[in-house]
């Protein structure tokens, strides 16, 4: 399959290259294209089969319902059942990296919620996935455009390397503003189900409420049922072993000096940790940005955890963030690539090195 590639502006896209973008996903076409947090890859949520292909590209499990974005909040009403104490404050949010797990109203296919009775809602805040939406006139349902379990695509050359060939289009504008996933919040129990660039402070501001923050929500454990993408199956590990380091980074050289044969291995965590980690090791680090700035460690992340799988090393460690803000979303996302595995000793390093 030959992919038309199409560069559009990310501020100010060109309604021509839109509306060939639009034909291609009302012809049942898929697409992929930008959003504010990472790429989607879509389909008309209307067109069963079109969303079936979806999985079968990504190697998604049918039970791991896809997000449907849409480009207001009429739309979102054409499928899902919003709560009415809601809806205000739902008005003040969007467009934004939030989307809210409401009941469905039987318009969409099992395909797409998973065979649950709620559907998963957002509108993007990017210019371009707003103005698509917009000129195909139905929802777009679209997961992060990465295979199943692999690190999402923060910008097109990811994209393409992951799906150049096998799809019908990809737009190309730059890089993802935000680089991580929505936040996803379940409407029933107010419970945020995966952290993301909205956090939970900015959801009480807007709703009057704090959301419950659980374990799921943290990347300490998976739920029996996905409600939401990214809650029940493993996501963005890399193919390399990758171990989180829970202490206190300070304590970390030393607690390796005390590991005998210790096979090569890169470090991946803030500039200032990369520093001190290279100046006593030697070893490869993937620094992500300044400690302070979340936001870029954040933007950064996912090519970090991409990049160690190029170093030819037995292993990597990544260091733990504080989990403020947008640090609760970071903190996800690596716990679910190091599978969960974190130690902060070096007998607890050595047990998991042990063949």
């Amino acid at each position: 399959m030959l992919t038309r590639k199409l560069h559009i502006d990310p501020i100010n896209p060109d309604m021509g290259a839109i509306a060939e973008a639009s034909g291609i996903v009302k012809a049942g076409g898929i697409i992929i294209f930008p959003t504010e947090t990472v790429y989607g890859i879509g389909a008309n949520a209307l067109n069963e089969s079109a969303c079936r292909r979806i999985f079968a590209l990504k190697g998604r499990p049918s039970d791991n319902p896809l997000i449907v974005h849409v480009s207001s909040l009429e739309m979102a009403e054409g499928i899902a059942s919003i709560p009415a104490e809601y809806r205000d404050g739902i008005r003040r949010v969007w467009p934004s990296p939030i989307t809210f797990i409401a009941k469905s109203n039987g318009t969409l296919q099992k395909a797409v919620t998973g065979g649950l009775s709620t559907v998963a809602v957002r509108m993007p805040a990017h210019p371009v996935a707003l103005a698509l939406i917009s000129e195909c006139g139905v929802p777009i349902a679209a997961p992060s455009a990465n295979p199943s379990g692999r690190p999402s695509a923060t910008n097109p050359r990811r994209a393409i390397s992951y799906f150049d060939g096998r799809v019908e289009c990809i737009i190309d504008s730059g890089a993802a503003f935000f680089g991580i996933e929505s936040t996803v919040i379940d409407l029933e129990s107010f419970t945020v189900l995966r952290p993301g660039p909205f956090t939970p402070e900015e959801i009480e501001k807007a709703f009057g409420r704090m959301p419950k923050v659980d374990a799921v929500t943290r990347g300490m454990a998976h739920s029996g049922v996905a409600v939401s993408p990214g809650v029940k199956y493993a996501h963005y590990a890399p193919k390399t072993k990758l171990l989180l380091f829970s202490g206190d980074i300070g304590e970390l050289t030393g607690l390796l000096d005390g590991i005998q044969n210790l096979p090569p291995f890169a470090f991946i965590g803030s500039a200032e940790s990369c520093k001190a980690v290279s100046e006593a090791f030697g070893c490869s680090t993937i620094a992500l940005g300044d400690r302070p700035d979340l936001y870029k460690i954040a933007k950064n992340l996912y090519d970090g955890i991409i990049a160690l799988d190029s170093l030819n090393v037995a292993f990597g460690i990544i260091e733990a963030f504080e989990e403020r803000g947008i640090g609760l979303a970071i903190m996800n996302r690596i716990r679910k690539a190091c599978s969960g595995t974190s130690f902060n000793s070096a007998d607890g390093l050595s047990k998991i090195l042990e063949p």
